[in-house]
């Protein structure tokens, strides 16, 4: 094979790799144990219902329902559990912190 066969197969490789799909990572979060001291795993099903829907749970421990655009503080507690509302009231996250 000739120098420009080889180049030739070389750039027709390259080519191909370069179609392929790059795989996506999983957008789940996965709560490890460290991670998810304040126990929010046990809450997501919370997501996407009303801040009010929070009136009647008891949780052991610290924690606090964010409206949307609340003045919080930044200091970070992961045995603390967050209730993060949207501009509808609804709930768009429930985390550690």
């Amino acid at each position: 094979m000739k120098l420009y066969g080889k180049l030739t197969a070389i750039a027709a490789l390259f080519a191909l790799s370069a179609c392929q799909h790059a795989t996506k990572p999983d957008t789940a979060q996965v709560q490890d144990s460290e991670n998810d001291r304040c126990g929010a795993s046990q809450y997501q099903s919370y997501t996407g219902k009303p801040l009010e829907a929070l009136q009647n749970v008891r949780v052991s421990g610290p924690v606090r329902a964010i409206p949307y655009n609340s003045a919080v503080t930044m200091d970070f507690n992961l045995n603390r559990l967050n209730f993060l509302g949207d501009r509808d009231g609804k709930i768009i996250r429930v985390y550690c912190g």
